[in-house]
């Protein structure tokens, strides 16, 4: 075999591969969304913050508290120029806290069923307001989200929400509903366990009883507070979100929420039509008027008319919460009549069972799906060393007919920080896995606030603890109040590590967003490279991808402590579907404009030579 190609393209990679990236203008105008929708994942009530104080079971006074005003149109430009188009406000929708805010007409909450002193977003206790705790003004915090909502469209952006189908706060109280719209559970009849139309599961017969405390645990931390008593009035108990049955539920359980019923027996049938076996494959209009001729539960209209009383508001999206735990037949009905009003919405599913992933997409139309199973979870022992690349191959394959369904990500609110000790120690770590997270697959990419600058949340908050930033806690978020620099929102506090690991983030986004080849075809060429290239090791991971006239060759280097020197080889597959004659064509990396490289086509074939640091990757464009 001639290696003549080899040379002459080791020599072209070396030349500027050690330069550093020029800094992209954050003014400068984002180009069409030609690629993919990319996800900016927000925790709201961190995001403004500036109090630094950080004080385990801290109050809203001593730790402070972002608010809706504090994002503001030069963040959310900034978030624009990071590559984002979709902001996900986790933690909008008014949950159960314990601040009082009985002068706005708002019930207290119990510290006995509310985790962390300010609260899990996830523990909804008005579904028709937002929490009180984001708004300067409580009397206005709606028009204050409505305000926010508007400011994110100025600024080039679609505004995503929670909703949490589920399960809701145990003292769930809407005093925001709408005139003629009934509380949740207002007319069961909670003499027995089920009935079609209770929103609720009961306990008959008995009462709740708060969970046994494990680890010397106690609410708020210990502090004085009038309801922590160790008693919650609940007569006769409701079943508990995760669908724990007992009055008293473990302390593991989700004890401050209960599960809502959508006419599931006890005994797991079904109180409603099943869908007919070919609707996988009929259309979005055929499935919403398949449902105007049946008679449903009736929590099914409340979350109907939940979910487009937000839509109606100019959210443009929703992130559902543990969407498998609700019937595939009801995604049916509420996504079919949300695409006929709103065929632009963006329906995002929280599921973790690989077998229910096609349903959830092709009965249940979902837009896209978390890839924690089985992408976030190859990708993870890749990053911490302890898997090689071999491993992401058949994956790859066994989601290939659903791919552009699936939304990729190393970070959210519930998995742990790349740079805690816990997972890989170090956010550098991240950067091969983020390419691949972003420029592999054809569905969205997502990151989570802080990522971008290595938050690495190694302290405990209170109830939340070290590793994963708090959701139940007021808390300042240190990395990322760093890029924030006191609401200038422009990386004035970072460390030059920090602000070029943002840039790098930035580059890679906007690559997903900007470019039609982060969204088209893809050709994976791992196991082409390990049959075919001396030089290639199971630290390296390679594929195509192409849209259009334009051509990309992408390599990540996962292997953490050398360089190294790859000689890579295409497919005759690709040198066809690519149209390549004999020839040398220019190479540019998209993620380093002053890196070239030589893509050499003759007679045994085409490849290129590259040299690589370590966690570093290339996306190289062939140039015509």
């Amino acid at each position: 075999m001639k290696k003549s190609w080899i040379a002459t393209a080791l020599l072209a990679s070396l030349a500027g591969c050690a330069q550093s990236p020029k800094p992209i203008d954050s003014t400068d105008s984002p180009k069409t969304h030609a690629g993919k929708p990319v996800v900016y994942q927000m925790f709201t009530r961190l995001f403004g913050n500036t109090e630094t104080t950080n004080k385990p079971w801290g109050t809203l006074e001593e730790n402070g508290v972002g608010k809706f005003a504090d994002i503001t149109d030069t963040a959310l430009r900034e978030l624009n120029a990071l590559g984002a188009t979709h902001i996900w406000y986790t933690g909008v929708p008014h949950h159960a806290v314990i601040n009082d805010y009985t002068d706005y007409g708002i019930s207290l909450d119990d510290p006995d069923v509310v985790k962390g002193r300010a609260g899990s977003p996830y523990a909804v206790k008005d579904y028709y307001n937002v929490n009180p705790d984001l708004a300067d003004n409580p009397a206005q915090r709606l028009a204050e989200f409505e305000a926010l909502i508007e400011r994110t469209h100025d600024n080039g952006l679609k505004v995503i929400i929670d909703i949490v189908p589920n399960h809701v706060a145990r003292d769930y109280d809407s005093i925001s509903r709408p005139e003629g719209v009934d509380n949740l559970g207002a007319r069961d009849d909670d003499s027995v366990t089920y009935a079609r139309d209770n929103q609720f599961y009961y306990v008959v017969g008995e009462r709740f009883r708060v969970p046994e405390p494990e680890g010397g645990y106690q609410p708020l931390g210990g502090d004085v507070h009038p309801l922590a008593d160790g008693e919650f009035g609940e007569n006769p108990a409701k079943w508990t979100g995760n669908g724990a049955r007992a009055a008293q539920p473990d302390f593991n359980d989700w004890y401050e929420t209960v599960k809502i019923n959508y006419g599931v027996r006890p005994d797991g049938t079904n109180d409603f039509p099943r869908l007919p076996d070919d609707y996988a494959e009929r259309s979005i209009q055929a499935h919403h008027a398949y449902w105007q001729e049946q008679d449903l539960p009736d929590s099914w209209y409340k979350m109907r008319d939940i979910a487009h009383y937000w839509l109606d508001k100019g959210v443009d999206g929703f992130r559902y919460d543990m969407a498998e735990m609700v019937p595939v037949e009801f995604w049916s009905f509420l996504n079919a009549s949300i695409k006929v009003k709103y065929p632009d919405a963006f329906l995002l599913a929280e599921i973790y069972n690989p077998d229910a992933y096609r349903d959830y997409i092709h009965l249940g139309k979902m837009d896209y799906l978390y890839a924690k199973v089985d992408i976030y979870d190859t990708l993870k022992p890749i990053m911490r060393g302890e898997a090689g690349t071999d491993t992401l191959p058949p994956v790859r394959d066994a989601l290939a007919d659903i791919d552009q369904h699936m939304l990729l990500f190393l970070e959210n609110h519930d998995e742990q920080r790349i740079a805690h000790p816990e997972f890989a120690g170090d956010a550098q770590k991240g950067k091969p896995a983020m390419v691949v997270s972003a420029l592999w697959g054809r569905g969205p990419a997502m990151i989570y606030f802080g990522q971008e600058v290595g938050e690495d949340a190694d302290e405990d908050a209170g109830f939340g603890k070290a590793s994963r930033t708090t959701i139940f806690d007021y808390w300042g978020v240190p990395a990322h109040q760093r890029w924030m620099n006191d609401g200038a929102f422009d990386g004035g506090q970072l460390s030059e590590q920090e602000a070029a690991l943002r840039e790098f983030y930035q580059r890679v986004l906007r690559l997903a967003r900007e470019e039609p080849a982060a969204g088209g075809e893809i050709m994976d060429l791992h196991d082409y490279q390990r049959e075919h290239s001396n030089s290639y090791t199971a630290e390296l991971y390679t594929w195509a991808r192409w849209s259009g006239p334009q051509r990309w060759l992408l390599v990540s280097h996962f292997g953490d402590q050398a360089a190294t020197e790859v000689a890579l080889r295409l497919p005759r597959e690709l040198i066809a579907e690519w149209q390549l004659v004999p020839g040398q064509y220019p190479l540019r990396d998209r993620l380093n404009p002053d890196r070239k490289a030589t893509l050499t086509v003759d007679e045994q074939g085409a490849g290129t030579a590259l040299h690589l640091e370590p966690l570093s990757s290339v996306v190289l464009e062939l140039e015509r």
